[in-house]
């Protein structure tokens, strides 16, 4: 009997324990895996289920008492083994559909799973304590490194109020312009360790929206047009004047990205678009769009923009400075404040970044102003149509050295370098000296054996050799 039995259920070898048992309790089949994890022979099989089960099953006087759900679903029970150590494992008990009165359980061993559970558990507490640590341990550092380097930099502000003469004035700035980076680099850090720790908290607020655009374009505008780039910023009137949301973080994005795209961007324009996209009961998507004409971006390189500490080539750092934070951070701010960023670019072509955040009205949305001609008043709005008549340029003509816009071009920035050579401000004269190097990329070897000679000199600070240089780029010219 019990080896038809076990030829109708063939699970010897099954991976599983699977034991057969009665309506009495006696166990009538037990299979390899069975007997070896519970350490019996194959006596196993004139043993009770209750020695085996004894917290689920019991017998009493009327026979086989037990609680268990009989059925598929698996349950977490204890087995014990035949010197009575236990050990967990899911079961699954079923009324067999073929005999009667016979009953079917497959269990598995799960004491190696939960051990392996609560190793897991143990290992993501320690990262969390860790992630703790390093979190405080950054803020304290931060910390500590914010207090000289803001007493350097007020004692320095204070001596600028007070020296006159140029040489010592020159590293003056450059120590003030060095804390100034500085700080911006320890604010990065920690925004980036409290973004890591998951402890970042948005200071959402009721603000005014085009006061906000103003203040972020005040802060670039300058040293945007110094560089001899356009700068134009433009907002939808549907957005309304007053919005809540976090202003702070959303000047850092913004700062952000225009800080990037001034940095890149030699010649042409620089464009901010703001528009309202979507509206659910009282929040309201707005979608930021900013534009530069500068170097742009590789496709095989965008998927480095976004990561922590990483620049697209390595040689950006060198150049430019940054940590390779400040995209990263802003795409978690972004994403906090229920939106994403994205970016569009080809190298040589430009870039185009844009991200949408959610943010809260009060009450109706409020349009701006008519004036008495008709037309939207704001002392930062630009019509899309105005904008693009000012500030329209074939930048692929700029670019190929020795059309009429490229010369034109090269003659604006070479007396704004030359203006710069005289009033020896070395750092813009470079900047200067960097358009004009685009500029004549693709120039003949001799031009471009000057421009280098040219760019040489303006290191060196030699006024003389830069002089003689820059007279015979003009001839070229």
């Amino acid at each position: 009997m019990e080896q038809n039995k076990t030829q109708a259920f063939p699970v010897e070898d099954a991976l599983e324990m699977i034991l057969m048992f009665d309506g009495m309790g006696k166990i009538s089949y037990a299979n390899s895996m069975a007997r070896m994890k519970l350490g019996y022979g194959r006596d196993l099989c004139q043993k009770n289920i209750c020695d085996i089960f004894p917290n689920e099953f019991k017998m009493s006087e009327e026979g086989l008492e037990t609680e268990y759900p009989f059925g598929y679903a698996q349950q977490n029970i204890i087995a014990y083994r035949k010197n009575l150590t236990c050990f967990p494992v899911e079961a699954r008990i079923m009324s067999s559909e073929v005999v009667l009165d016979m009953y079917i359980c497959m269990a598995n061993d799960i004491l190696e799973k939960q051990y392996l559970s609560k190793e897991i558990e143990k290992v993501r507490q320690e990262a969390q304590e860790a992630m703790k640590v390093k979190s405080e341990f950054v803020a304290n550092v931060t910390h500590e490194l914010r207090t000289p380097v803001n007493g350097i930099l007020g004692n320095v502000r204070e001596l600028l109020e007070t020296v006159t003469d140029e040489p010592t004035l020159k590293p003056l700035r450059l120590i003030e312009r060095c804390c100034g980076d500085m700080n911006k680099i320890i604010n990065n850090i920690l925004d980036f360790s409290k973004l890591e720790a998951g402890k970042f908290v948005l200071e959402p607020r009721k603000f005014n929206f085009r006061n906000m655009l103003d203040y972020v374009k005040s802060n670039h505008i300058n040293k945007i047009t110094e560089k001899g780039l356009e700068f134009f910023m433009t907002v939808s009137p549907q957005i309304p004047e007053h919005i809540v949301a976090d202003e702070l973080r959303i000047v850092q994005i913004l700062n952000n990205l225009l800080s990037n795209a001034q940095k890149f961007t030699s010649f042409g324009k620089i464009t901010v678009e703001v528009v309202k996209t979507a509206r659910v009961n009282d929040r309201i998507e707005l979608f930021f769009i900013v534009k530069d004409s500068g170097v742009g971006i590789d496709k095989a390189d965008k998927d480095k923009l976004f990561q922590s500490f990483s620049q697209v080539d390595a040689s950006i750092s060198r150049k430019y400075g940054g940590t390779g934070l400040g995209l990263n951070i802003c795409k978690q701010l972004v994403e906090l404040m229920g939106g994403k960023i994205e970016v569009e670019s080809e190298a040589n072509k430009g870039s185009t970044f844009s991200f949408s955040i959610w943010a809260g009205v009060c009450g109706e949305d409020e349009e701006i102003p008519v004036s008495e001609d008709g037309n939207k008043a704001s002392s930062m709005i630009v019509s899309l149509t105005d904008m693009a008549k000012d500030g329209e340029e074939d930048q692929k003509d700029i670019r190929t050295y020795g059309t009429p816009e490229n010369k034109e071009n090269l003659k604006k920035v070479l007396s704004k370098l030359i203006l710069c050579v005289e009033m020896e401000n070395w750092e813009k004269a470079e900047m200067f000296m960097e358009t004009v190097r685009q500029l004549t990329e693709e120039a003949p070897h001799e031009v471009k054996r000057v421009v280098l000679k040219l760019k040489m000199a303006i290191q060196k600070e030699n006024y003389e050799k830069i002089t003689t240089e820059f007279e015979e780029l003009n001839q070229f010219l």
